[in-house]
């Protein structure tokens, strides 16, 4: 197997877990000991895979791609809104934490990949020019594929689809019987993201490629400069 495609499930496998741990130990400081007495506020990628999101679907998309694009999400964390004071914001609060540690996974490669080329270890435009050749090393895959594969993740869960973090975000906003109503949509929103994905690969106009594409560059730009 390519050595970039192992980097690319690494960086996947540990972005998904982050990313669920947050919401986990925001509802934990939020006073929610769902999570944490499930064990499942730890790093450990066991306790948060899922058969189908961690393993089938990447390896799924991975081949039909060409392992150009991976995907997938880990075990959503347990949380219980009644544990919290105010139970509508601190769920707000607890979806957000999800894409802001993605967020913060994408400052923390940029940051360290400018400390690495300030120290002179790394070479700012070999890497650009390995990276446009499509002949980038382990190093180059990992800073690549950790922006590319969190930019994507924090993105995408914010669009406000049910089950998403974003309409979680939105639901803190609105009254609790609007929330009620717009959290029942979420039993038909997996169908609703799985018609927008197919009909944007059939379609010369991808509504999910054109909602992420823009950030993915932004964040490869500031990355690589």
């Amino acid at each position: 197997m390519d050595p970039n495609i192992i980097v690319m499930i690494i960086v996947l496998l540990f972005s998904v877990v982050f990313h669920e741990v947050a919401h986990g130990w925001i509802a934990f400081l939020l006073g929610d000991k769902t999570a944490y007495k499930m064990g499942r506020l730890t790093l450990n990628p066991i306790p948060h895979i899922d058969p189908f999101m961690t393993i089938l679907m990447p390896l799924m998309l991975g081949f039909m791609t060409n392992w150009r694009v991976m995907f997938g999400g880990a075990k959503p964390v347990p949380v219980n809104p009644y544990n919290f004071k105010n139970p509508k914001k601190g769920m707000a609060i607890t979806a957000a934490a999800g894409p802001l540690s993605n967020l913060t996974l994408i400052l923390f490669v940029v940051i360290l990949f400018k400390l690495l080329v300030m120290l002179g270890f790394i070479d700012n435009y070999e890497v650009q020019v390995r990276f446009f050749r499509n002949e980038m090393n382990f190093v180059d895959s990992f800073f690549i594929y950790a922006v590319l594969i969190n930019t994507v993740l924090m993105v995408f869960n914010l669009i406000p689809i049910p089950p998403l973090d974003g309409s979680k975000v939105i639901m803190g906003f609105l009254s609790y019987e609007q929330a009620a109503k717009y959290e029942s949509f979420s039993r038909y929103g997996m169908y609703v993201l799985i018609g927008i994905l197919i009909l944007g690969n059939l379609a010369e106009f991808s509504l999910i490629g054109e909602i992420i594409y823009p950030f993915i560059n932004l964040f490869l730009k500031l990355l690589l400069g």
